[in-house]
């Protein structure tokens, strides 16, 4: 976004409203076809653009060497606050800048990198519903392993075509980037506890080509398009499938289909008044931000999803009640940090100690385990779920040839029924109007039906639903390159360690 407002010269507001309204339009007319279409094209895209961007960046930098002398040299020639000298340690990398497993005390401590990262990791990787939506779009298994596997191949790509030319730009601009006096950072960027986040969007600005620029600009927008129709999809069908058939359970797939559309623009509204706190949060760094919100909010899912595999005695009140408990605790954390602002190092934030002290992966540690103990502890006080319900779900009965019955089998009978009489009702009606096709089309209910199967087709389509079987060179050339994977990622946590 700061990218586009650079370029083009746009007020932000003006700016985020375009991109969430040309966003928002693809998302609910194409729904979620039209967001794996797009999102697969924009990644290659993003992946070219920010590679050429690299090697322009190096380029003037003088090489990685010369990268990493000059970027410890990189500081803002202002560093004086009002009458007060700002204290060096505000405006000087860090001696361990190019290391990950840093102080303990620091800004990255290494065990919450350790094991808070892998925390805020099982609950994205795992449970969120952006990746696991597309992952239950798979073809088979082989596709869904194979995905996350290339998943994991571009992740490795951040560190050097994102990070490093960031880095790269503190050196080339560092009166911009590394800005610490308030009143100059809110002129350079709108922000007056850092511009940390103008780093990338500078380096484009100033040191592409004008074609190599427009590209990189196509390459923002569509980070930012992708992430936004991800998160748009996803969280309708969320708020659709396990919030509104709460409210309405007997809701008809066309008022599920107008329920989701209408909760996405809330999403926008909602997109647009967050915008404020985006920019002052965690010193006006935007990765510190989002990691920060996923550790307030992220871990007690994790607890819930880890726990339900391994320990088939968890139930439905104890995953109820450490989800509850450990989203207060995480809420109140995150909205006293944001009542009380996190401040920059020239402007602490006046949050008390015990509130905003503790390193937020390090409370997402501390949330962890707080609510695994509540999961656990309110499971065993409550009846178990009868193991008839838990064939395959869990680890214990992974192996079981035992038909499962769902917990929820009556209310998905009772849907089915009432989706066989909505069928029934719009077959007899007439063709719809010009005006009225347009509108289905928009809301997505113009979908051809297909002819009825029997029973006996409905039961060989559900048992293709749920193979999971794959064809062994295909099984084995997706779990060497998993192997291939693992072992790269190692070797790069031990390299930068």
């Amino acid at each position: 976004m700061n990218l586009n407002i650079l370029a083009i010269g746009l007020n932000l507001y003006v700016a985020i409203i375009i991109l969430l309204a040309i966003t928002a339009l693809y998302t609910i007319t194409g729904g979620l076809a039209a967001v794996i279409y797009t999102d697969t094209l924009q990644t290659f895209i993003m992946v070219v653009g920010s590679v050429i961007l690299t090697g322009f960046a190096f380029a003037k930098v003088g090489g990685y060497e010369a990268f990493m002398q000059k970027y410890m040299a990189a500081i803002p020639s202002n560093t004086t606050y009002g009458d007060t000298v700002v204290d060096p340690k505000c405006y000087t990398p860090r001696s361990d800048a190019f290391h990950i497993f840093r102080d303990p005390a620091g800004d990255l401590p290494w065990p919450g990198l350790v094991f808070g990262l892998s925390i805020i990791a099982m609950w994205y990787w795992c449970t969120d519903q952006v990746i696991v939506q597309r992952c239950l779009s798979g073809k088979n298994m082989s596709h869904v392993k194979a995905g996350c596997i290339l998943c994991g191949y571009l992740k490795l790509l951040p560190m050097f075509i994102i990070v490093m030319p960031g880095m790269i730009s503190r050196i080339l601009y560092p009166d911009v980037v590394a800005c610490v006096v308030p009143e100059i950072c809110q002129r350079y960027c709108g922000t007056a506890v850092g511009c940390t986040n103008i780093a990338y969007p500078k380096l484009v600005v100033e040191l592409m080509p004008n074609g190599l620029r427009g590209l990189m600009l196509s390459v923002m927008l569509a980070s930012l398009m992708s992430s936004l129709t991800s998160i748009f999809n996803s969280a309708s069908t969320l708020f659709t499938m396990d919030i509104y058939t709460k409210i309405r359970s007997r809701a008809s797939e066309k008022e599920l289909m107008l329920a989701g559309r209408a909760f996405m623009l809330l999403l926008i509204g909602i997109s647009i008044a967050w915008v404020p706190i985006v920019q002052s949060a965690q010193s006006g760094q935007l990765f510190d931000y989002i990691q920060s919100v996923t550790s307030y909010l992220g871990p007690p899912i994790a607890a819930v999803f880890l726990l339900g595999i391994f320990c088939k005695r968890v139930n439905e009140q104890g995953a109820f009640w450490g989800l509850v408990i450990g989203l207060l605790a995480g809420l109140g954390r995150m909205i006293s940090e944001f009542a009380y602002g996190t401040g920059s190092c020239v402007a602490p934030s006046n949050c008390p100690f015990i509130i905003c002290g503790i390193h937020y992966l390090y409370f997402a540690i501390i949330l962890f385990g707080v609510s695994a103990i509540v999961i656990l502890a309110v499971s065993f006080m409550t009846k178990p779920i009868p193991d008839v319900h838990l064939y395959r779900l869990c680890w214990s009965l992974r192996n079981s040839k035992e038909e499962r019955i769902d917990l929820d089998a009556d209310e998905e009978q009772d849907r089915a029924d009432e989706k066989d009489d909505e069928s029934v009702n719009e077959e007899n009606q007439e063709d719809p109007g010009c005006c009225r096709k347009a509108y289905n089309w928009f809301c997505g209910l113009d979908q051809q039906k297909g002819p009825k199967l029997s029973k006996e087709e409905e039961e060989a389509m559900k048992q293709k639903l749920m193979d999971t079987s794959e064809v062994p060179l295909w099984r084995n050339i997706v779990n060497v390159n998993g192997i291939i994977l693992l072992t790269v990622a190692v070797f790069c946590h031990a390299y930068f360690a």
